[in-house]
C-alpha cells in the first residue's frame, strides 16, 4: 500500500486542511507502536526523532515545528522495512548520518521563515533542494561519519579561518579527487561559494548615479538617467551604450531584518539576546553597559510598548572610510555602514562576528554630504522594523513567534564637523591667525570663581554664563531653517557650493535619521568617538612637548597670537639682527630633555599583547615620534606621558598633564561611576582652564574642547569601549581581506562577506573543529577541576622546558608554611595551634608569630595523621596529603599562564621585547605587594599535588618602588591564583633603580560581580566542569615563586 506524504513538505501548515488530515493519519497509523508508557519517536524538525513523547504531545511538535526532512520511511511509526533504507536521512535511528551538525543548521535555518503559519497556500522547499540533496549524500562510499554537505562546510571553515587564497582551495580539490576517486564534493571554490550563498543571507545591489545624487531604487528603478542631473546610468564607450549595461556605480545592500532574525532562530544566540534585561547593574551608580545609561533608561521611559519586550532589538551604527588596497598611494575612499546589537553581553557585543554589515558605499570617491542618499535602503528598513517590526521565531521561548522591533540608539563615527555640537551657537571660542581656536573655557566656572576676573589668560575678564543646553525641540527649530540642499556632486547641480546662511549655525542639511519616528527625542544621537579624541589631544600635547615641526601648535603664528593679545610677553617672537628669535617655552623639551623623553619610550617593554612595540616608533637620532596609531596614542596618553614627563617640565604643566591623562584611563574602563563621571565634569572645567594658562591659543582645537562634554556621554550611553571606533576600526581589517578582485573591490568584498557570514553560523554548531567560538585564546591555561582543598585550585600551566632544583630546608619551610596559612579549610587547625602557643609560652611572648610559623607544619602533619589514624571523618586523603612534606628536588620552567595570562621569568624577559615578570598581590590591609618573577617552582605533595611560591612586595598608595629595596625576606610566596600581572617602566625623576609599576586590565578577561544569567553555551560549560569528577592525586597545581629580591614601595611627589 502507497502512503501519501506529501503532506510533510507542505510549509503553510497553519491554512492547510491536506496537512492537517495527514497528520492525523499519521497519528492513527503510530498509534499501535507505541510503548508500554505511550511514548514514541518523534519525527518532528527540531527531535529528529532523537526524543520521545506521547501522541498528544507528537502532534503538537509536528504542526509547530513541522515534520523533518528525509525521513521518508516511517519504519519507527508503522510502515513496514523495505530495505531501501538509503534514502532516509534521519536521526541517529533511522540514517546514515547519525550526529551530522548540518541538520541542526538547516532546521534552524527554515525556522526563520515564519511564513509557513500565515495564511496563504503551500510553498516548497527548492532552495534548500541542493542542501538536502549534499546532506544525504555520504562523502565517501562506506563513510557514515560525515556527509558531503558537512566536510565540504568544514573546509570552506578551513580556508576563510586561515586564508588560503582561492587557487589553493582549487588545487586542493583536486588533490582529493585524485586521491579519492570516489568522493562527493564540489569541483571548484566557485561551485562551493554557490552552495554556500544559500546558507547565507545574501545582499542588493542598488545601481547609483555616477554623480551620487540618486539611487535607481524603488520609484527610480527602470530609469536610465539620474533624476537629478539626468546624466546616464549606465557606463558609455565611445558616447555609446556597450552591448552589455554596465552601471557606473553599484551600492551592495545587507538587509537587517533577516539577519537579526538569526540571531532569535538559533538557540546559539537567542538567549543572549536577552541579556541587557538579566544582566545589567544592580546598582544605579554603576554603568558597565548601555542599558545602565541615561539615554537608553529615557527612551524606555518614552516608548514602554517597545521596552515592555526584551526581545526588541537596539542597534548602534558606524560608519568609515577605508582604502581596500595595500598601496596606500592610491585615493580610494569606500565607506562601510555597520551595525553592532547592544541587547548582547558586553564582551561578545563589539566582536567582529556580531558586527553586521548593512551597507557598502562603493569607491572611489568618498560620499561626504551624499551620505543620506546612500543610507536611503537602511533608513527604510529601520522604519518598517519600528513600525511593524518581523513576525520571528524565538529559540529561547520552544520556538514561539513574536513581532520584533528594532530601534536604533545612536551612531559612532570620527567627529567631522568645526563646532560643538553640545554647546552649539554658543561654543567658546576665538579668532587666531588663520583658524579658530576653541578659548575660554572660564565661562564654564561658577560666577564667583577667582580665574574669571586673571588677566593671564587672554587679556580680559570672563563675565560669560555657561551655554545654555539645547533642547530637542531647539534643535529641531534649528533644522528647520536650514535650506534644503541637492544632493549630488555634480557641478551644475549638487557640486555648486553655497554660502551658509548665519541662521544655518551649523548645520549644512536636516540628516535622513530624522525621518525615523523617534530620533528627534533621543538624547544621545551621535557619540563623540573617544577613539579619534584621545589621538587628537596626545599628537597635539606629545608633539608641542617635543617641538616636533610637524605635529607642534607652538607654531610662529601662536607666539604672534600671544602679542595680538597682549599676554606672556616672555614668549613673543623677537628680533636679533636679521633674524627672528624664539624664545623658549616652559611647556616644551631642551634638547636633552627631548632625547631623554624619546629613549625613555625607546626602553619601555609591555605584556604580551598589550600595546605594540613603541621603540619602531622613536626616530632614530631621538627627536621625536613617528607613525604613532591610535592605540599607541591611547598607551602613551593613560601609561606613559605622566611618567616619561614627570622630571623634564615644571611640576604644575606636569600635574595637569597628569589630571587629564588619569581622567583619560578612568573614561576608558570597562566599568564607570556616575559620581566618578560627575566629578570629573567638574574637574575637566578646571583642567582645561590650566591648560589655558599653559600653552598659547592656537593649542585649542575642537578635539581639546570636546574632552569636556565626554563625561556626560559616559552618563548617558555607558561605557565607552561600546561607543567608540577601536572594535570598527579592526573590523575593517576584516573587510579588506576580502578584496581577491582589485578591479572588483567592492564586489569581492560582499561576495566574501556573504560566504564569511554562512561559514560563521555554520561554525557555531561544530565541536569537533576550531571555529572563532571554541578555539582556545593564546594564554589558555586549560579546564581546571573542582578540588576539595581551595589551595589545589590555585593552578597555571607551565610552560617551556623543565628543569630541577634542589631548595634547603628554610626555603622550603617557607613555602610550606606559606601554602597551609593560605589555605582557608586550616583555619581552625591555624587557631588551635595559636592558642597551645598562648598557653605555653605565655600572653606577654612577642615572637609567638616567628614560633607559629617554624612550628605550625610539624604539629599540623602530627595532629592529621592522628586523626587519621583514630579514622576520623574530617581526614580526606586529600588533607593528609597538604600536611606531608614535599619533596627536597622540585620542578623548574621559565614561564607558565595563570588564569588567562602570560608569566615569564625575569631571566628569560630581559632577553624578549615584551615584559611579563612582574606580579602583584594583595595584603591582609590596604597594602599591595610587588615583585618581579625569578623563579616558577613546582612542589610535589604525596599523591601528585603541587604547588609553586611566588617572592612579592609590599606598596604603599603609589606605583614607585626601589628596586634595590627588599622587604618581607622571610615572606616571599604567593599561590598562583593570588597573582595580578604588572608592568614597570623607568621612573627617572628618582633615579635609576625606581620604578613605576603599570597595572594591567586584559582584554579578554571580564569582571562581572552581580548574579546574571548565563547563556545555554555558558550554562554548560559551567555544569560540565562542575560535573567532572577529578581525582587530586593525579592532578599537578602549580603556582610561581620569586627567589630574588622584594621591592619596597614608596611615596610619590
Amino acid at each position: 500500500m502507497t502512503i501519501d506524504k506529501s503532506w510533510t513538505t507542505i510549509r503553510r501548515r497553519g491554512s492547510s486542511n491536506e496537512f492537517w488530515n495527514g497528520l492525523q493519519h499519521f497519528l492513527q497509523m503510530a498509534k499501535p507502536f507505541v510503548n508500554d508508557r505511550g511514548f514514541i519517536k518523534c519525527p518532528c524538525r527540531r527531535c529528529l526523532n532523537n526524543a520521545s513523547h506521547q501522541l498528544e504531545e507528537l502532534e503538537s511538535h509536528i504542526f509547530r515545528n513541522g515534520f523533518m526532512f528525509g525521513y521518508n520511511q516511517w519504519i519507527h511509526h508503522g510502515e513496514p522495512a523495505t530495505g531501501n533504507a538509503g534514502t532516509t536521512v534521519a536521526g541517529p535511528s533511522g540514517g546514515i548520518h547519525e550526529r551530522d551538525e548540518m541538520f541542526d543548521v538547516l532546521d534552524d535555518i527554515i525556522s526563520e521563515d515564519v511564513d509557513d503559519d500565515a495564511v496563504g497556500g503551500p510553498s516548497s522547499n527548492d532552495q534548500y533542494d541542493d542542501l538536502f540533496a549534499a546532506l544525504r549524500s555520504e562523502l565517501y562510499p562506506g563513510v557514515s561519519s560525515f556527509s558531503s554537505l558537512n566536510f565540504l562546510v568544514k573546509l570552506m571553515h578551513l580556508k576563510v579561518l586561515n586564508k588560503w587564497t582561492n587557487k589553493s582551495f582549487d588545487e586542493l580539490l583536486k588533490l582529493l579527487k585524485l586521491a579519492f576517486p570516489k568522493i562527493d564534493l564540489v569541483e571548484s571554490h566557485y561551485e562551493a561559494k554557490k552552495l554556500m550563498t544559500k546558507i547565507g543571507l545574501g545582499y542588493s545591489s542598488i545601481h547609483v548615479c555616477k554623480n551620487d545624487c540618486a539611487l535607481f531604487w524603488k520609484e527610480n528603478l527602470l530609469k536610465d538617467t539620474c533624476p537629478v542631473c539626468s546624466e546616464s546610468r549606465w557606463k558609455l564607450q565611445s558616447g555609446k551604450r556597450s552591448g552589455k549595461n554596465v552601471p557606473h556605480k553599484v551600492l551592495r545592500y545587507f538587509p537587517v531584518g533577516p539577519r537579526l532574525k538569526r540571531l532569535f532562530a538559533t538557540s546559539k544566540t537567542a538567549k543572549l539576546m536577552r541579556w541587557h534585561s538579566t544582566g545589567k547593574s544592580k546598582d544605579n551608580d554603576v554603568i558597565r553597559h548601555p542599558v545602565d545609561g541615561k539615554s537608553w533608561q529615557e527612551f524606555d521611559k518614552r516608548h514602554p510598548q517597545f521596552a515592555g519586550d526584551v526581545r526588541n532589538v537596539r542597534l548602534g551604527l558606524a560608519a568609515d572610510g577605508f582604502n581596500p588596497f595595500g598601496n596606500m598611494s592610491l585615493s580610494y575612499s569606500m565607506w562601510p555602514v555597520v551595525l553592532t546589537t547592544y541587547n548582547l553581553p558586553p564582551w561578545i557585543c563589539m566582536k567582529a562576528e556580531y558586527l553586521m554589515l548593512s551597507l557598502l558605499i562603493p569607491g572611489p570617491q568618498s560620499p561626504g554630504k551624499d551620505m543620506d542618499v546612500f543610507l536611503r535602503p537602511l533608513i527604510d528598513e529601520l522604519k518598517e522594523l519600528w513600525v511593524h517590526g518581523l513576525d520571528t521565531r524565538d529559540a529561547a521561548s520552544e520556538n514561539s513567534v513574536f513581532r520584533m522591533r528594532a530601534v536604533l540608539l545612536w551612531t559612532v563615527n570620527d567627529f567631522p564637523a568645526r563646532t560643538c555640537p553640545t554647546c552649539n551657537e554658543d561654543t567658546p571660542s576665538i579668532r587666531v591667525i588663520g583658524k579658530t581656536a576653541y578659548f575660554g573655557h572660564r565661562r564654564f566656572l561658577p560666577t564667583n570663581h577667582h580665574w574669571r576676573s586673571n588677566l593671564q589668560f587672554d587679556g580680559r575678564t570672563k563675565r560669560k554664563h555657561p551655554p545654555r543646553r539645547f533642547s530637542t525641540t531647539d534643535i529641531l527649530e534649528q533644522l528647520r531653517r536650514v535650506k534644503t540642499s541637492i544632493p549630488g556632486k555634480h557641478p551644475s547641480y549638487g557640486g555648486v557650493k553655497r554660502k551658509r546662511g548665519d541662521d544655518e549655525l551649523n548645520w549644512r542639511k536636516k540628516s535622513i535619521f530624522y525621518e525615523l519616528p523617534y530620533w528627534a527625542t533621543i538624547e544621545l544621537k551621535h557619540n563623540l568617538d573617544v577613539m579619534h579624541i584621545e589621538k587628537n589631544v596626545c599628537d597635539s600635547l606629545v608633539g608641542t612637548l617635543l617641538a616636533d615641526p610637524h605635529k607642534s601648535k607652538d607654531t610662529d603664528n601662536a607666539r604672534r597670537d600671544l602679542a595680538k593679545l597682549g599676554i606672556r610677553h616672555e614668549l613673543h617672537l623677537f628680533e636679533d639682527g636679521n633674524k627672528l628669535m624664539k624664545p623658549a617655552a616652559d611647556y616644551t623639551f631642551s634638547d636633552a630633555n627631548r632625547r631623554k623623553f624619546c629613549r625613555f619610550i625607546r626602553s619601555v617593554k609591555f605584556p604580551d599583547g598589550f600595546a605594540s612595540n613603541l621603540s619602531k616608533n622613536v626616530a632614530q637620532n631621538d627627536s621625536r615620534l613617528l607613525g604613532l596609531k591610535s592605540h599607541d596614542c591611547h598607551v602613551i596618553m593613560q601609561r606613559l606621558l605622566p611618567v616619561g614627563c614627570r622630571s623634564l617640565v615644571n611640576k604644575n604643566i606636569w600635574s595637569t598633564i597628569v589630571e587629564l591623562c588619569t581622567f583619560f584611563k578612568q573614561l576608558c574602563a570597562s566599568t564607570v561611576n556616575v559620581s566618578d563621571m560627575v566629578e570629573a565634569q567638574n574637574q575637566l572645567v578646571l583642567i582645561l582652564c590650566k591648560l589655558e594658562r599653559i600653552f598659547p591659543p592656537a593649542f585649542f582645537d575642537i578635539m581639546i574642547h570636546l574632552v569636556l562634554h565626554l563625561p556626560e556621554e559616559a552618563i548617558l550611553g555607558g561605557p565607552v569601549h561600546m561607543r567608540w571606533m577601536y572594535p570598527f576600526e579592526r573590523y575593517l581589517k576584516r573587510l579588506k581581506d576580502y578584496v581577491r578582485n582589485a578591479a572588483k573591490p567592492e564586489g569581492s568584498i560582499a561576495e566574501g562577506f556573504v560566504v564569511d557570514e554562512a561559514l560563521t553560523f555554520c561554525s557555531r554548531y561544530f565541536d569537533d573543529v576550531e571555529t572563532r567560538f571554541n578555539r582556545p585564546d593564546r594564554n589558555d591555561d586549560g579546564i581546571h577541576p573542582t578540588r576539595q582543598l581551595s589551595v589545589f585550585e590555585s593552578q597555571c600551566k607551565p610552560l617551556g622546558k623543565q628543569s630541577y632544583v634542589e631548595l634547603d630546608n628554610n626555603d622550603r619551610d617557607k613555602a610550606e608554611f606559606y601554602i597551609l596559612n593560605n589555605s582557608p579549610e586550616l583555619e581552625p587547625y591555624l587557631n588551635e595551634h595559636k592558642q597551645e602557643l598562648h598557653v605555653r609560652l605565655g600572653e606577654g611572648c612577642l615572637n609567638i608569630n616567628e614560633v607559629h610559623r617554624t612550628e605550625f607544619a610539624g604539629w599540623f602533619f602530627e595532629k592529621i595523621y592522628a586523626l587519621h589514624r583514630m579514622q576520623a571523618p574530617e581526614v580526606t586523603t586529600k588533607l593528609l596529603s597538604l600536611s606531608s612534606k614535599t619533596n627536597m628536588v622540585v620542578s623548574s620552567y621559565p614561564a607558565c599562564i595563570v588564569n588567562g595570562v602570560r608569566f615569564v621569568t625575569h631571566d628569560r624577559d630581559v632577553r624578549l621585547r615584551t615584559q611579563n615578570s612582574g606580579v602583584s598581590v594583595p595584603g591582609t590591609g590596604q597594602e599591595m605587594f610587588y615583585g618581579q618573577l625569578q623563579q616558577i617552582l613546582e612542589f610535589s605533595y604525596l599523591n601528585g599535588f603541587s604547588c609553586d611560591s611566588k617572592h612579592m612586595v609590599t606598596e604603599n598608595n603609589i606605583a614607585s618602588i626601589d628596586i634595590n629595596g627588599e622587604a618581607y625576606k622571610d615572606d616571599q610566596f604567593i599561590l598562583a591564583s593570588q597573582a595580578k600581572q604588572v608592568f614597570y617602566v623607568a621612573d627617572s625623576s628618582r633615579g635609576p633603580n625606581w620604578r613605576v609599576v603599570q597595572h594591567v586590565k586584559h582584554r579578554s578577561i571580564w569582571d562581572i560581580t552581580d548574579d546574571v544569567e548565563l547563556s545555554d553555551e555558558e550554562d554548560e560549560s559551567v555544569e560540565e566542569y562542575a560535573d567532572e569528577e577529578t581525582d587530586a592525586e593525579n592532578e599537578i597545581d602549580t603556582e610561581e615563586d620569586d627567589n630574588d629580591r622584594s621591592y619596597h614601595a614608596s611615596d610619590s611627589d
